[in-house]
């Protein structure tokens, strides 16, 4: 295995000055630098000192130890769930639920999550666990019901799971079915290339499927087996014992939530001084918290299904639904919060707040457009009392082997060609190798003929204006036929060239799949079955950095 680092491209201008540490104005609206120990230390040190400020931390293990063991988690997680209650710093990040667990970035997340708690531990001398909080809540079935693999036949293929007709309510309420599960499994089964690694991947994907009867179960299980050595804590935001805990914060934030919006506002408009776009926009009269409806707040009307999750917006002293169904006052929903806390949830706004009061969060991993928004948050924190932990950019990795590699030498491809411009440089390789150089010919071809023609046009239009436009339209079908026979050469040069182009093709698949990075596209399951747990245990073995970076691994 190689291990390359590469220039970190940062995409989001605001996280890139965080990182960068290049505009103090921006640094302000954050908690400590990561790339600051002394940061690290006061954060530890703050968090033991408003330990009464946050969720009794036994609590809130007794609900973690219940779910951790519903999923099969290891002795590892559970003993530092025991730590944990006893008084350890969490180092927290998450993801929404995916099938086979989404794109492999969770899986980077979730190994730079528990690189950082070993750091953490090591430098502030603190026990330190890592916590993967899962974004159950979250109602956007389509984003977390898929994955995308590579088929040695198809290229990229799609796999999804799909559910019943549903009210607009969270992945962790909808129960998915056996029939469902195992029909994605075996879609799995038959569009995985034959690997070695193929059945014993399977096998580990089928256990952790029978525990789960939702799509977050399902993920919390598999995450559980696949970092079961690390002692990584799952923890679904939508669990009714989590929701118990945080109630007396759902109450506070129903009660200061005028406040909270004036805190958001405050920190768009600073960050629009500053000359940075707004990752999350302000919804008018939003009250950044959803709503489960249910029949005891009359929230359940024709077209109102009960279960669907809802956006609350103030309005006055009430809080009400976009299509006013209900009307709530605010004492009513602030008791709702503390008889009924699983009816209410985050958005991506107030979720930060409410981490910080379930853990104690001494820092959070986080992705680029994940940094971006939390910079709307940091005024928000400051009008509760409380402090905007340590963010830790997400480790980012790009996993090649000897075939792509040899393909990549084949046609004299670099990463960069892959990633910005791999179709051009298949064009012109394509070109450069055929003996009838059809883009040229045909490009030569049009050129005459727009010379030929577009006198002639001009001549007729001349002599009655009506045979201007008569011209240009057939001038037009002319140049479609041309562009009709061009089409037929290009297939009959690419029949010829085909194994190359799928070559082409394929490299594609595996590091730019739909000229995205491959992280952000491809499932676990690709790496695995073409690599087996080796390709996990080469990226557990990378050096961490409190900074973040990109790193190309050669297996």
């Amino acid at each position: 295995m190689h291990v390359h680092c590469l220039t970190n491209s940062i995409s989001s201008p605001v996280s890139e000055a965080y990182v960068r540490g290049t505009d103090p104005e921006l640094a302000a609206l954050f908690g400590g630098h990561a790339g600051d120990p002394e940061a690290w230390r006061r954060r530890a040190e703050r968090l033991e000192r408003h330990r009464h400020d946050r969720a009794d931390a036994t609590r809130v293990a007794e609900a973690l130890a219940a779910y951790n063991r519903r999923i099969g988690a290891s002795g590892r997680a559970l003993a530092n769930i025991d730590r944990l209650a006893a008084g350890a710093l969490a180092v927290v990040g998450g993801q929404q639920a995916g099938l086979f667990t989404g794109p492999v970035l969770v899986i980077y997340k979730a190994l730079s999550i528990i690189h950082a708690a070993r750091w953490a531990e090591e430098k502030t001398g603190r026990p330190v666990v890592p916590v993967f909080w899962i974004a159950g809540e979250d109602h956007d079935w389509q984003e977390a019901n898929h994955a995308y693999i590579v088929s040695r036949e198809t290229g990229l293929v799609r796999i999804a799971v799909e559910r019943e007709e549903h009210p607009r309510t969270s992945v962790s309420r909808t129960k998915l079915g056996r029939e469902r599960i195992e029909g994605a499994i075996r879609s799995l089964a038959a569009s995985l290339p034959d690997s070695e690694f193929k059945p014993a991947l399977l096998d580990r994907i089928e256990a952790s499927a029978a525990r789960a009867e939702t799509l977050s179960d399902w993920f919390g299980a598999l995450m559980a087996d696949l970092f079961a050595e690390d002692g990584l804590i799952l923890m679904d935001a939508d669990d009714p014992a989590i929701r118990a805990v945080e109630a007396p914060m759902f109450r506070r934030m129903v009660a200061e939530n005028d406040g909270l919006a004036s805190a958001f506002a405050s920190a768009e408009e600073k960050l629009k001084r500053l000359g940075y776009a707004v990752q999350a926009e302000l919804q008018p009269g939003g009250a950044n918290l959803f709503l489960f409806r249910d029949e005891r707040f009359g929230g359940i009307g024709p077209g109102a299904p009960a279960g669907e999750r809802v956006m609350l917006y103030r309005d006055g002293e009430n809080f009400i639904d976009k299509r006013r169904t209900f009307a709530l006052g605010r004492g009513e929903l602030e008791r709702l919060a503390l008889e009924a806390p699983y009816l209410f949830s985050n958005n991506v706004l107030t979720r930060p707040l409410m981490q910080d009061y379930v853990l104690p969060v001494l820092a959070t991993v986080l992705g680029q457009g994940e940094i971006a928004y939390w910079a709307q948050v940091g005024d928000a924190f400051r009008a509760f009392g409380m402090e905007m932990p340590i963010i830790v950019p997400r480790m980012s990795f790009t996993v090649t082997d000897g075939a792509i590699r040899k393909r990549m030498e084949m046609f004299g491809l670099t990463m960069d060609d892959v990633s910005e411009r791999l179709e051009e440089r298949k064009r012109a390789w394509l070109a450069a190798h055929d003996s009838l150089p059809v883009e040229r010919l045909f490009a030569e071809a049009a050129r005459r003929f727009d010379a030929l023609y577009d006198p002639l046009i001009a001549e007729l239009a001349a002599a009655d204006s009506g045979l201007g436009p008569l011209g240009q339209k057939n001038k037009e079908k002319i140049r479609e036929q041309i562009r009709w026979l061009e089409q037929k050469a290009l297939e009959s040069r690419n029949r010829r060239y085909e194994a190359d182009i799928r070559r082409f093709d394929r490299i594609g698949d595996w590091l730019a799949p739909g000229g995205r990075q491959q992280e952000r596209v491809l499932n676990m399951a690709a790496m695995w079955n073409a690599w087996g747990g080796g390709w996990l245990e080469a990226l557990r073995a990378v050096p961490f950095h409190p900074l973040g970076g990109h790193y190309r691994i050669d297996l």
